[in-house]
């Protein structure tokens, strides 16, 4: 079994949030001292440890709240009751990771690549779906992107499904823009975005129409993208409007 180190590791290569608890301080009598480390996902797999029993089993039900909260918390054990023997008390930090939201960018052009560099730095996590290998490793794309060369059909099974995740289509084809969107509107991600103009936009929603998606899931597309930024169409210009819109949802 990993230790708490390799299991971080792997979940941040991956953009996976997760939960490090910490005892702060001790009293009494407890099982673990000072400084001992647990690390827990939202589903509830861990690593480390913090003492085991109740006391530990407490904290990663906290540590899943904190988890769908997005926020981090200082909570406190006693260990008095019927089921512990040792009498003591334990102060736990438990820091939230990676918990920030999640764009999934289908689309390594040159929009995409751009709002890669403008989202470094923010509490976004960036997967870039594309399957095409020269454009989705080009240089310049910052090195916290997750990249996925396997497209999108075997990209969207794997995804964690949640309110911030936030879906971005700009590929280079607009039946497969269509494609992508009639395969993941329905999957309810928190904001669902169309990079194209007004006319792209009323020719997108007649064409899901078409296909048969329900009006009230047509309804949540966001095209045309970001702010309204007049003449000003470069990539760098249009995906600082992206981001900016996005970052007003986080």
């Amino acid at each position: 079994m990993p230790t708490w180190v390799e299991a971080l590791a792997r979940l941040n290569a991956e953009g996976r949030p997760a939960a490090l608890l910490t005892v702060l301080r001790v009293k009494g009598s407890t099982p673990r001292e000072a400084g001992a480390k647990l690390l827990v996902t939202a589903e509830g797999w861990a690593w480390g440890s913090i003492g085991g029993g109740p006391l530990e089993h407490a904290a990663i039900e906290d540590a899943k709240a904190a988890l769908e909260e997005g926020a981090c918390r200082v909570a406190s054990y006693g260990l008095c009751g019927e089921t512990e023997s040792c009498g003591g008390s334990a102060e736990v930090l438990i820091e939230v990771l990676n918990a920030g939201p999640h764009l999934l960018l289908f689309g390594a052009g040159h929009v995409g690549h751009a709002l890669c560099r403008v989202l470094e730095g923010t509490g976004y996590t960036v997967h870039l779906v594309d399957p095409r290998p020269e454009w989705l490793h080009q240089p310049g794309i910052p090195p916290g992107v997750i990249r996925h060369p396997e497209g999108w059909e075997a990209f969207l099974p794997m995804v964690r499904w949640n309110p911030r995740t936030r879906v971005v289509v700009m590929t280079h084809s607009g039946d497969l823009d269509r494609a992508i969107l009639r395969a993941l509107l329905p999957l309810a991600p928190g904001f669902v975005g169309l990079l194209g103009s007004k006319a792209k936009a009323a020719r997108m929603r007649a064409g899901l129409a078409e296909d048969g998606l329900p009006s009230i899931l047509i309804g949540r597309l966001q095209c045309p993208l970001g702010l309204d930024l007049g003449p000003r169409k470069a990539p760098a210009e249009v995906a600082i409007s992206i981001a900016a819109q996005l970052l007003a949802l986080s």
